[in-house]
């Protein structure tokens, strides 16, 4: 564990801390929250996706606070909720990606699993020390995935109440995070909102993820690698579109509940690469690179690769008023120039992550 390191000024109304600030959609949302004036501890444990140059915005802002520290490590996070005492705490902190819980199971269960059991303890444990006032202020949100609820046809919407079906170790391990969460409300009265959202794209995401590797690798003139045949579809978020979802849930939403999070965005992944190619090709074109379209390669599907997700996010719609402001033109514009503009954020990732996914060329 490490010492806070602090640039926080007393006064601050609300008080956050937020688990895996240091991710892409968790620096997203502490980049909102410091920008209006809450007072953000940062706790992230900085593994590989944990960037402290996704917070460089905001990490020397009077309000922000940052502490290197696991989700899984009780003693450090009793100690952060002691010290800083927050009104709300936003658990975003997981190991998030497909691939690698194929490859590596472990790591999930330990983070999305154990560590979600050891935020509710801990929780739970200093929302009962607090007093009258300070106990009806806090709040513990939990942040999931719509991955949790399986796989589409082709017609239909998650809901709130679609049954629970994940089809991989890493849904497996957030629908096993939600359900406890769901427990420690019901059980021990913890107050707690749940959200699960559908696939989140845009500034600052690590470049194993579809989006950002077609970006950069069509930038190179690498191939662009599509599972199976591009078929899969999803239904595209921006991420500050979420950041702003998750900010209303955490603060308005009714105790007990959980929020569906979607852009209406449904996207085959063959043309969200097409998409990205004729952007590239239109503000960054390059003889010698030529169309990028031609740099798709498909390689094998990955197991158990849900054909489709889509979210029917009405609820909190109706309840919140929550809209997104991008469409899904509008916010892969604003990715794919933010990716060029902003070298100095991912080219130090060359030299740790060689910008291939898993899968086998056919």
């Amino acid at each position: 564990m490490t010492s806070i390191v602090s640039s926080t000024t007393p006064g601050v109304a609300q008080r956050v801390l937020v688990t895996g600030g240091a991710g892409f959609i968790g620096s997203a949302v502490v980049r909102r929250l410091v920008r209006q004036g809450r007072q953000v501890l940062t706790y992230d444990k900085l593994t590989y996706a944990g960037n402290l140059a996704s917070l460089g915005e905001v990490h020397n802002l009077p309000g922000h606070s940052f502490l290197q520290a696991d989700v899984c490590d009780g003693q450090a996070f009793r100690a952060a909720l002691h010290e800083f005492r927050p009104d709300l705490v936003m658990h975003l902190a997981a190991e998030s990606h497909v691939d690698r819980s194929i490859d590596g199971p472990g790591d999930f269960i330990r983070t999305n699993i154990v560590g979600t059991y050891t935020l509710l303890d801990e929780s739970l444990g200093y929302w009962r020390s607090l007093d009258g006032a300070a106990q009806k202020r806090f709040r513990f949100h939990h942040i999931s995935t719509d991955e949790v609820y399986g796989t589409l046809g082709d017609e239909g919407l998650f809901r709130e109440d679609t049954p629970y079906q994940p089809n991989s170790p890493y849904s497996a391990s957030k629908a096993s995070s939600d359900h406890l969460v769901r427990a420690w409300f019901h059980t021990y009265g913890l107050p707690v909102v749940m959200s699960n959202c559908s696939n989140n794209y845009g500034p600052y995401h690590f470049p194993e993820k579809l989006i950002p590797l077609t970006i950069l690798n069509a930038l190179d003139g690498a191939p662009l690698p599509i599972y199976g045949k591009g078929e899969n579809v999803r239904d595209w978020l921006y991420v500050d579109d979420h950041a702003a979802a998750l900010d209303l849930i955490a603060t308005r939403g009714r105790l007990g509940e959980s929020y569906n999070v979607g852009g209406n965005n449904e996207r085959r992944n063959i043309d969200v690469v097409r998409t990205i190619c004729t952007i590239m090709d239109r503000i960054v074109p390059d003889a010698r690179i030529g169309s990028r379209e031609k740099l798709i390669t498909f390689v094998t599907d990955r197991p158990g690769h849900d054909a489709r997700y889509a979210i029917d996010a009405t609820k909190l719609k109706t309840e919140l008023g929550w809209v997104p402001d991008e469409t899904f033109e509008s916010g892969i514009e604003k990715t794919v120039r933010w990716y060029l503009d902003n070298t100095a954020w991912w080219e130090p990732l060359k030299a740790r992550y060689d910008r291939q996914r898993i899968g086998l060329s056919k």
